[in-house]
């Protein structure tokens, strides 16, 4: 399917516009980043990877009646999405300790929460993301206290089909993120699961050893990035068949 005009460039994904009315193709990039693109790298076939898992993931989400904005994938590193108004508030539910909320809050990382905590963060790279409350997203306008109250029942609703999925592959969901749309039909709004659902956006350890199979890797220096994907991949049955090449080391980006 030939490539139509750029839409919209990021880090790890570059959206294109669609062959059909309210559609985008996504394409997924091998660079990799972290601490707000402080260290950059191009991890050969981590789009690859990426493409599939998410594929897997929203399409699982789909199935069980939470709507995402995936459509179908169209090769592999390209997919079909439906175009969306996006909310600039990342949603993330976080079931352990680890990362920030280690460090704000003292607890020792790899801890049980009581319960699936929800925080937002404001997506704004210049200011890295800050962390705000529902107060801030209702004051200036980001969404709506219905919108929040609907992000709230997508994100656990995600929370415990991802949780389910990845404990029966022997891995903990320790926190993830989402990202949320609003779709249009006629005068009816309605909140849709938007961006992606991949390693990227995931704490994933190994129940076993406590393994990390995320971007921690790469923010870490743990070892290969396309190594610890192309586990969670195989695990979940979504190896690619060329995932043999995706080995290679980093090369990184200046």
């Amino acid at each position: 399917m030939a490539r139509r005009r750029l839409v919209y460039e990021g880090k790890a994904k570059i959206l294109y516009e669609g062959p059909e009315p309210e559609t985008l193709i996504q394409y997924f990039k091998d660079e990799a980043t972290a601490f707000n693109a402080q260290k950059k790298a191009v991890i050969e076939g981590k789009g690859v990877l990426n493409n599939r898992l998410s594929e897997f993931f929203m399409t699982g989400l789909n199935a069980i009646g939470v709507p995402t904005h995936f459509i179908r994938r169209i090769n592999m590193r390209e997919q079909l999405i439906r175009m969306v108004e996006m909310i600039p508030v990342e949603v993330v539910v976080r079931n352990y300790a680890a990362g920030s909320l280690s460090k704000r809050l003292g607890l020792p990382e790899g801890q049980q929460l009581p319960r699936p905590i929800l925080e937002f963060y404001y997506k704004d790279d210049a200011l890295g993301d800050p962390l705000v409350s529902e107060e801030h997203i209702v004051a200036f306008n980001w969404a709506s206290q219905q919108d929040i109250d609907d992000m709230i029942a997508l994100a656990l609703r995600v929370n415990d089909f991802l949780s389910g999925v990845f404990l029966g592959v022997g891995i903990r969901l320790v926190d993830f993120k989402i990202e949320v749309g609003r779709v249009y039909d006629g005068d009816f709004q309605r909140l849709i699961v938007a961006d992606e659902i991949s390693p990227d956006s995931c704490r994933l350890w190994d129940i076993e050893t406590g393994r990390k199979l995320d971007k921690d890797v790469f923010r870490q220096d743990l070892g290969s990035l396309a190594d610890a994907y192309t586990e969670v991949a195989r695990r979940l049955g979504v190896m690619p068949r060329n995932a043999a090449r995706m080995n290679a080391g980093p090369k990184l980006v200046n």
